[in-house]
């Protein structure tokens, strides 16, 4: 095992044993300003979001009467989808945790169900715009549905690497993780507020606020998530690593005081570097060994897609939460142990990443039901954009909730592969790798 010595940014006496915990890994000044910068431009964010939002709905309240705006039939619904999105994303974390076998069976065949039924809703409100993200919608169904058949010999695994990984939970994150999902719900609710002004005037200035808005909410959810990822991580990876505990509040604290910098950086980079090296290893499969012109270029940008997603991968959140390191530079550490022990090609194939995409995808489809359904009822007008709205707010709540399982398997991940030979794994690792190589000879 890696020697480790004593960290002032772990504290050792929240322990049960004596091994210190990590390294800290002392940042440049240069990054440790960058950190400290994109942390406050995130902080800053937030007000002027927040400033943004209220401004565009007390303006909306004072002149929409002028512009024939109906509150009462455009916030309900909507409001009422984020409700749905709170309860679904906690009721579905639990079934997780309770039996992952069944909920990554029912994942991955009600999530392309969910999908087709979001493009159903767009169809029935009967306009070009709508019919067309109505057939994206339907068509990715599709795709998700041959890819699930494509998957599925590895459900058994996942579903064993979930169990493993979640046994134990540490003390007290079922209130993070309710406190997570009741704070993304609330900041949703202030941003659609902030929305609904702004699509009660409706000028092109109006229209890029929504698109800053969602921007925003984008990267605010992404980084609640994170931040809870990296909290779980820290905490799963002590215990695995040895067997001790540490406390839940003590590691939020410095998460909030350290990390926040560079968990910003993986919210941004992450999604980017995500899609394309998903995009890359489905261009490679596609060409094959096939050296014809149409496919010259696949093995290029799969190597390229391969570089990025090793400089921006969500693996790396456990070097970031233990060793306080940079993202970039977590990310690389991460992949570059995992090739020296042999778990690439096992981290290639997991379904942790999908399963939670999946998962998200059911939460936007219940919020789109919910809101898009009701809407298509007393406003169809509004049909359209509450849908989207709808979709949104449900994809990224559920995420949050999905980011403890998603934690504490990456944990169990690295913790592995810095000591395989630790008594503290079982054989699952080892009996999956072992499948893996029969299956290439």
């Amino acid at each position: 095992m890696q020697s480790f010595q004593t960290s002032r940014f772990l504290p050792t006496n929240t322990l049960k044993v004596q091994e210190p915990s990590a390294l800290q890994t002392e940042a440049t000044v240069a990054g440790q300003f960058a950190r400290k910068l994109l942390q406050f431009l995130f902080y800053f964010h937030l007000l002027l979001i927040t400033i943004l939002a209220i401004f565009l709905t007390l303006r909306g309240v004072v002149l929409s009467q002028k512009h024939h705006f109906h509150p009462r039939r455009w916030y309900p619904p909507l409001l009422t989808s984020i409700a749905s999105a709170g309860v679904f994303s906690f009721a579905w974390q639990w079934i997780t945790y309770s039996c992952p076998s069944k909920a990554i069976k029912i994942c991955f065949w009600l999530g392309p169900l969910s999908t087709c039924a979001v493009g159903i809703v767009f169809l029935l409100i009967s306009s070009a715009a709508c019919s067309a993200v109505g057939a994206i919608f339907i068509i990715s169904a599709f795709i998700q549905t041959l890819y699930t058949c494509w998957v599925n010999p590895r459900f058994e695994y996942a579903a064993k690497i979930l169990q493993v990984s979640l046994a134990s939970p540490p003390a007290k994150t079922t209130f993070l993780v309710i406190l997570s999902i009741v704070t993304s719900a609330v900041y949703a609710c202030l941003l659609v507020s902030g929305i609904g002004g702004a699509t009660a005037i409706g000028t092109k200035l109006d229209i890029l606020f929504i698109l800053v808005i969602l921007l925003s909410l984008a990267w605010s959810m992404q980084v609640i998530k994170n931040i809870l990822q990296v909290i779980v991580s820290r905490i799963k990876y002590i215990h695995f690593a040895y067997g001790a505990d540490m406390d839940t509040p003590i590691v939020f604290r410095d998460t909030m005081n350290h990390l926040v910098g560079s968990v910003c950086v993986g919210s941004i980079l992450v999604p980017i570097f995500g899609v394309t090296g998903a995009s890359g290893r489905g261009i490679s499969l596609i060409a094959g060994d096939t050296d014809e012109f149409l496919f010259s270029c696949a093995k290029c940008y799969s190597n390229v897609a391969s570089t990025l997603e090793k400089h921006g991968n969500w693996w790396g959140f456990v070097q970031l939460a233990v060793y306080n390191k940079g993202f970039v530079q977590a990310s690389v550490d991460t992949w570059e142990m995992f090739r020296q022990v042999g778990l690439e090609t096992l981290i290639n194939s997991d379904l942790t990443g999908a399963f939670c995409f999946f998962s998200g995808v059911m939460g936007g489809g219940v919020c789109t039901l919910v809101g898009g359904s009701w809407t298509l009822l007393v406003q169809k007008s509004y049909a359209a954009e509450v849908s989207i709205y709808a979709f949104f707010i449900g994809y990224f709540t559920c995420r949050i909730a999905l980011a403890w399982p998603q934690a504490c398997v990456s944990a169990y991940y690295v913790a592995y592969a810095q000591n395989p030979q630790s008594l503290r794994f079982d054989s699952t690792i080892p009996v999956r790798i072992q499948e893996l190589q029969r299956y290439q000879t």
